[in-house]
């Protein structure tokens, strides 16, 4: 899309008016059929050559055979997997939505797509969605700036999850067969089998994320808290990685960074924490709980400790108020969790002063090793009440000045013998 307003001349837009009457009216459309009007007809030479920008040779060159079939095998994969024939230009479905072309091309670069000037590419289903996040402003129910902010969430956030589904999925499914057909023939059948499967299961996971990210939110104490949030901050850091990626091939070294994310992903999801993304050697947790998080944190060391193919790690945690904002954290609690990491010994957990006195006020480790030694003793003699029970223990460590954060002292988590 472009933001140009003026896409079209005066002339051109008594031209495409006819085009834009054929949209059909708000809740008409549907993705699956391309429109009211049922099955999409099958494109001309012209109509395939202006989506992929391109005009139709009369008579090609026998060197282009193969790319023509690339490109007409891509024209109906995407036909297949938007439900619709491109139909409109951006002024267009602009027009059809009932959105200027500026706010239409905020939506577009938003959701993460190109500027494509004025070429017919569009669908009744783009149209459809257009109207629906102007529809949503217009309601009152998301400011113009909130509906941006959702398509970009949503657009970073499927793009990340496509890039992977073909990459490690497709990829591997498509691999040419003993049937002679190539990776291209296969694909289309393949897409056209999963595609239902996958968008059914990707609807079921984004509702129980959303279900468990709203108990969680209105659980909160008080209104200031659904956006800046009290959380244990976890970094778990492969040492000598860059290393590893001079002495290993590029396929061991894939191997090693999706065992380990996958590795990461179970522990923290099993203990009740949340993976706030990965980052290659490194993946970033939090937890509301800092029990949870120390667990997580000892379960991630112990877990690569016995793990031959996996080298050394080191955690880090921080405890404090952190703002949340489209599924990431920031703040100064980052930022120590971060430098904790950074400094810890390999394959030990450094937790942050605010974390251990956490730990400590909930029960999970002692305030102090000579109280809790005190109490066992008048537990053991018979003076004094039961023997408290901690889970983990703390060391405090040397205190250093760490850039950006003044003086911290770190303290060792473990567990508690």
């Amino acid at each position: 899309m472009t933001a140009d307003d003026s896409g079209a001349t005066p002339r051109d837009v008594d031209t495409e008016d006819d085009a834009v009457r054929d949209v059909p009216p708000e809740g008409s459309v549907r993705a699956s059929d391309g429109g009211a009007g049922g099955v999409p007809a099958e494109p001309s030479a012209q109509d395939r050559a202006d989506a992929a920008g391109t005009v139709p040779d009369a008579a090609p060159a026998a060197g282009d055979e193969d790319e023509d079939d690339e490109n007409n095998i891509a024209i109906r994969l995407e036909q297949l997997i938007l439900g619709a024939d491109r139909r409109y230009t951006p002024f267009q479905a602009a027009r059809g939505a009932g959105v200027s072309m500026d706010l239409a091309a905020r939506f577009w670069r938003a959701m993460g797509f190109a500027d494509i000037g004025q070429v017919k590419a569009l669908t009744e289903a783009d149209v459809l969605a257009l109207r629906r996040l102007a529809g949503l402003v217009e309601a009152g129910l998301l400011s113009e700036a909130m509906a941006i902010q959702v398509a970009r969430s949503t657009g970073q956030t499927t793009a990340r999850l496509a890039d992977w589904q073909i990459d490690s999925f497709l990829e591997g499914l498509t691999e040419p067969q003993d049937s002679g057909l190539t990776r291209t023939e296969i694909t289309y059948p393949l897409v056209e089998l999963l595609l239902p499967e996958l968008e059914e299961f990707l609807v079921y996971v984004w509702r129980r994320q959303l279900a468990a990210v709203t108990g969680r939110v209105v659980r909160a104490q008080d209104d200031a808290e659904m956006v800046d949030r009290r959380l244990a901050v976890g970094f778990a850091d492969l040492v000598g990685f860059t290393r590893l990626t001079r002495r290993l091939e590029e396929e061991e070294l894939g191997e090693l960074v999706e065992a380990f994310e996958t590795t990461c992903s179970d522990l923290v999801a099993a203990h009740g924490g949340r993976l706030i993304k990965t980052l290659g050697d490194e993946v970033l947790f939090s937890a509301d709980d800092a029990g949870v998080a120390a667990e997580i944190g000892l379960r991630l060391i112990e877990t690569m400790t016995h793990d031959e193919t996996m080298p050394e790690l080191r955690v880090g945690i921080a405890f404090g108020t952190v703002t949340t904002r489209m599924g990431d954290v920031f703040g100064t609690t980052v930022n120590l969790a971060s430098r904790l990491t950074s400094i810890a010994p390999k394959d030990t957990v450094l937790v942050d002063e605010a974390f251990a006195e956490e730990l400590g006020r909930i029960g999970e480790a002692p305030v102090s090793e000579a109280e809790a030694a005190a109490a066992e003793k008048a537990a053991e003699e018979g003076t004094g009440g039961p023997a408290p029970s901690y889970r983990f223990a703390l060391q405090p460590m040397w205190q250093r000045p760490v850039r950006g954060l003044g003086v911290v002292e770190p303290w060792l988590l473990s567990r508690r013998g």
